[in-house]
């Protein structure tokens, strides 16, 4: 296996270290076997050797994916770096993207929380960004979503956000690394995949100046959010727990009644159109229930549980 340019690993440790602090760490990869996430354990472990450890998913959903574990194990025992291929207890049901995403960092955190690692790596980059992006501007989001994929999520980094798909493939091409590569990446029965398709054909499109607008509005999100954690605290009456929305513009509105929804239903999370008529009918001075809180409008809004629903 041929070493990494030096500018390479540099530039890599640089990225990381903007996300994670320049300290020494303890990092876990998720390895899939494709040129992105190989690339990614390459980096890693040229920067951070002897501090790295890998783990694959199989989610059982391809028979192929068996043997591209086994792919990747055999290549983290090549560079003695600890792997584990990790497996759901039942199988993924529903919508299969998303359950199959939902499934794997439940797995990938728990791996890492388990080997006692300080942080999770996965190989996003710009172009993931800019599909990601493109796709949630088609799907009507705000701003919350249009933050898209976030460089850090709990204990999730992703240090490659600056870097394209081309530069990844590349660097498992010079290590003489062979990648595997998900069919899936390819159907057109999946929107990414279709969006995909089209972007190569857009040159004009620079995936790392939408990664750089993404980042803006998740900062701009992050900024709002902090508004609205202090503001819940100036508008909820100590007495009544009204809410007092006056003057307030209409996004810091309805992040404060997200929040008084999850004072009393922690684990309410409104369709971005269902929190849109709640709003409008508190304006309206009307009631409404949403998420099992009875809310009411007027010049102040007031939020409580829903009272049960009588059987028969």
């Amino acid at each position: 296996m041929r070493p990494l340019p030096p500018e390479l690993v540099q530039r890599f440790s640089r990225d990381l270290a903007s996300l994670a602090g320049d300290v020494p760490l303890r990092i876990g990869v998720a390895v899939s076997g494709g040129p992105d996430s190989l690339a990614l354990l390459l980096l890693a472990h040229a920067a951070r050797p002897g501090a790295v450890e890998a783990a694959t998913v199989d989610h059982g959903l391809r028979p192929e994916a068996a043997a591209e574990a086994e792919h990747v194990a055999a290549l983290c025992a090549r560079l003695d770096i600890a792997h584990e291929t990790l497996r759901p207890a039942s199988p993924i049901r529903g919508n299969v993207q998303s359950g199959a995403r939902e499934a794997r960092y439940l797995l990938l955190e728990t791996w890492r929380a388990g080997r006692g690692l300080d942080w999770l790596l996965t190989g996003h980059h710009a172009d993931d960004q800019a599909e990601t992006l493109l796709m949630r501007l088609n799907r009507g989001a705000g701003i919350g979503g249009l933050g898209a994929v976030r460089a850090v999520n709990e204990r999730v980094l992703r240090p490659l956000l600056g870097w394209r798909r081309a530069e990844l493939a590349a660097i498992a091409r010079t290590a003489g690394v062979d990648p595997v590569e998900d069919p899936s990446n390819f159907d057109p029965r999946f929107d990414r995949a279709r969006l995909r398709s089209r972007l190569a054909e857009a040159e004009w499109i620079d995936p790392l100046a939408m990664t750089r607008s993404a980042q803006a509005l998740s900062e701009a999100n992050a900024a709002l959010d902090w508004a609205a954690d202090r503001l819940i605290e100036e508008r909820v009456a100590p007495g009544d727990g009204a809410l007092d929305p006056t003057g307030l513009p209409s996004e810091l509105r309805r992040r404060l009644v997200l929040r008084m929804l999850r004072r009393i239903n922690p684990a309410a999370e409104p369709r971005g159109d269902a929190l849109t008529r709640l709003l409008q009918a508190l304006d309206a001075g009307k009631v409404a229930t949403l998420a099992g809180v009875r809310c009411r409008g007027g010049a102040r809004w007031s939020f409580a549980a829903a009272p049960a629903r009588r059987s028969g």
